[in-house]
């Protein structure tokens, strides 16, 4: 080591010294899914009431069998995401614990445009420590159904159908590049802004066959372009590369719309619970891990795997009606969900994607603040930060 004395010594003698190595970058990205599901909208006061929020679901949730731990009760309180004050506390906790992407299911239905839009627009981008942590878009382009609560074995009434046509595609897609895009801190892959779309099927339906999307997509591309940007990394959710019309693999189906990545958002989508009511996590834990490597070769383009940090969906059940194994979400609850054996799952994905240094280093968790599914980050009261300090213990600073 070079003391303080000698470096004073070769200055004074007028001698060129060589600038220091800058410490390396980190090798891995973490991306969690943000549902914006926490503040106030106009749709869901028409419908729910003034001022309703999933938190009311949250509060009302109990237990469903023995041995069930709910309610869930968030650390920091029942706040509005809406607000830059609710937001700064959630940037402060995902910068610090090596969260480096908050990835936000976003939405834009056909007859009713933006929902939800708030938590981003008016929470996260006003919030004073955003540039702190890099956001992207997930397009949750599912049928919104009526699950608020939803009664045992009766189906889920069609709230907002999932399909858009061109023109709004062309609409949301225009809000896209202007509003979110152009932001100082949108997460970008080789300097092109990631977007990600949930239901890859369900767009194709939308717009009326593959080589529509395909042209929807070039458009978008195109439009993005002309904005100044070298182009869109586009990546799909592998829940949605289901068989379309004329296209029945899903490999194929990737390479005809040019999409550039693929990622998972929950181990459900490839395994479900391993029991009901109650779901060993270690088992589950295992269970995603191999679905990993499956999913790796099946794709032609790089796959991000995914680490749960739990499920329990039950707070979304009507809580008087008997719970039964009849389907989301009536589904198995992951118990033994600790930190460690979150941290363990963690661990076990980067070591995963340290097999492969030639691909990017990227994972997506779920998620974020699924509170009504029973995934999330935030810290609650029994555990505290004890799920983000898994985080960081794994790899913050690698």
């Amino acid at each position: 080591m070079v003391i303080r004395s000698a470096l004073f010594a070769l200055a004074a003698a007028g001698m060129a010294m060589s600038p220091l190595p800058a410490a390396p970058a980190d090798p891995y990205t973490v991306a969690a899914y943000y549902f914006p599901g926490y503040h106030p909208h106009p749709r869901n006061d028409a419908r729910l009431g003034k001022g309703w929020t999933e938190w009311e679901l949250v509060k009302a949730a109990k237990p469903r069998f023995e041995g069930h731990v709910q309610p869930k009760v968030p650390a920091w309180g029942y706040e509005d995401e809406s607000t830059p004050a609710a937001f700064e506390k959630k940037i402060a906790a995902a910068s610090g614990n090596g969260v480096d992407v908050l990835l936000f299911d976003w939405y834009w239905h056909e007859k009713d445009g933006p929902f939800l839009e708030r938590a981003l627009e008016e929470g996260f981008l006003k919030a004073p420590g955003r540039a702190k942590v890099k956001f992207a878009l997930m397009w949750a382009n599912h049928d919104w159904v009526d699950i608020f609560p939803a009664k045992a074995g009766v189906p889920h009434r069609l709230l907002y159908p999932g399909p858009v046509s061109r023109a709004t595609f062309d609409r949301a897609t225009d809000h896209v590049i202007k509003a979110y895009f152009s932001q100082p801190n949108h997460w970008a892959i080789d300097g092109k802004p990631y977007f990600s779309i949930y239901e890859t099927m369900t767009l194709v339906k939308g717009l009326g066959g593959v080589e529509q999307t395909r042209a929807a997509l070039d458009g978008f591309r195109a439009r993005a372009k002309a904005a100044g940007f070298p182009g869109i990394h586009l990546n799909a959710v592998a829940w949605g590369l289901q068989p379309v019309a004329g296209v029945t693999d899903p490999g194929e189906l990737v390479a005809k719309l040019g999409i550039d990545s693929v990622t998972s958002y929950c181990w459900i989508h490839h395994n479900g619970p391993p029991g009901f009511p109650a779901a060993s996590y270690e088992t589950w834990s295992g269970q995603a891990a191999q679905q990993w490597a499956v999913q790796k070769a099946k794709w032609k383009v790089p796959y991000h795997p995914n680490v749960s940090m739990g499920w329990d969906s039950s707070p979304r059940t009507t809580q008087t009606d008997a719970f039964k194994n009849v389907g989301y979400p009536y589904t198995g609850v992951g118990v033994g969900n600790t930190p460690a054996a979150f941290k363990a799952a963690l661990a076990r994905c980067k070591a995963f994607l340290d097999q492969d240094p030639a691909d990017p280093r990227i994972l997506t968790i779920n998620a974020w603040n699924e509170w009504t599914e029973g995934s999330y980050l935030e810290p609650d009261t029994v555990n505290g930060m004890g799920y983000l300090q898994a985080i960081k213990d794994v790899f913050a600073g690698q």
